[in-house]
């Protein structure tokens, strides 16, 4: 096997292992647009790398968590409803990015890459970004499992129970951020929100427990990944997208199987 299908299948598993658990939480707290106005805000951050001669996956990083912390304190604030203002920063971190890009001459860089992923090239270096950004992830998400479960549970109940509600939901925020900036090699910015929040639905019907969910969800991400990536290679499809089609495709056979089992004990 090609040594550039171990590195990209590697990559691929590492975010599909993180996006698992974190797309859990997505979907339960029903934040699929929260995540994809993160994701757009990161074209944003790429242009910022650029312009300061920094490295881009640190601009992404900035401008996500800038962005998820303008969201916590309009949602604290009550300025506008939450999928207004979620509008507002999404489109215009995007098109401010794209304004941007069109000013840096000098700078010539892969655009549709940064959008729909270029798996096939990452390097080591991005292999142990993704893994180290990832441990980072896991690390929160496990030390925030039980308040994250309470606050998606009862919000109300969780803070008369003592539970720090903004401050986990800041930090669940900066958790999706990180990601997003560590995968945007792999999907892309346009589609991450895909991969958080597919197999993570496809996962639902068939997990007992959140825990278990969480888990189904990141083999259910791995078992995209590595259809995606041999569709990609024999094919010669992209790759980024040719991962989402793939994990659509278990998400359509698992409500298949959910029709099936539920016809059959009826």
């Amino acid at each position: 096997m090609d040594e550039f299908i171990v590195r990209a299948l590697i990559a691929a598993i590492g975010v599909a292992t993180i996006a698992g658990p974190l797309g859990s939480f997505v979907v339960w707290r029903r934040m699929a647009y929260f995540g994809d106005t993160l994701s757009h805000s990161a074209l944003l951050g790429v242009t910022l790398g650029l312009l300061l001669g920094a490295e881009p996956t640190l601009g992404v990083i900035a401008v996500c968590v800038i962005v998820a912390l303008l969201m916590a304190l309009g949602q604290r604030q009550r300025l506008l409803a939450s999928d207004t203002m979620l509008g507002i920063l999404s489109h215009s971190a995007l098109s401010l990015g794209l304004v941007a890009l069109a000013f840096m001459e000098n700078v010539r860089i892969d655009l549709i890459g940064y959008l729909f992923g270029d798996v096939l090239s990452v390097t080591w270096d991005d292999i142990a970004l993704v893994y180290g950004g990832g441990t980072l992830v896991l690390a929160v998400l496990f030390w925030l499992w039980r308040p994250l479960l309470a606050i998606t549970v009862h919000e109300d109940l969780a803070r008369v129970e003592g539970v720090p509600v903004p401050l986990i939901r800041i930090i669940f925020m900066l958790a999706i951020a990180v990601t997003i900036a560590v995968a945007m090699k792999i999907v892309g910015v346009l589609l991450i929100t895909s991969l958080l929040i597919i197999p993570a639905a496809t996962a639902r019907p068939l997990a007992r427990t959140p825990e278990h969910m969480a888990v189904c969800a990141s083999l259910v991400g791995s078992l995209a990944v590595v259809g995606g990536l041999a569709g990609s290679y024999f094919w010669d499809l992209p790759s980024g997208p040719t991962i989402v089609t793939t994990a659509a495709a278990l998400f359509a056979v698992s409500l298949l199987i959910r029709q099936i089992l539920t016809t059959g004990q009826r």
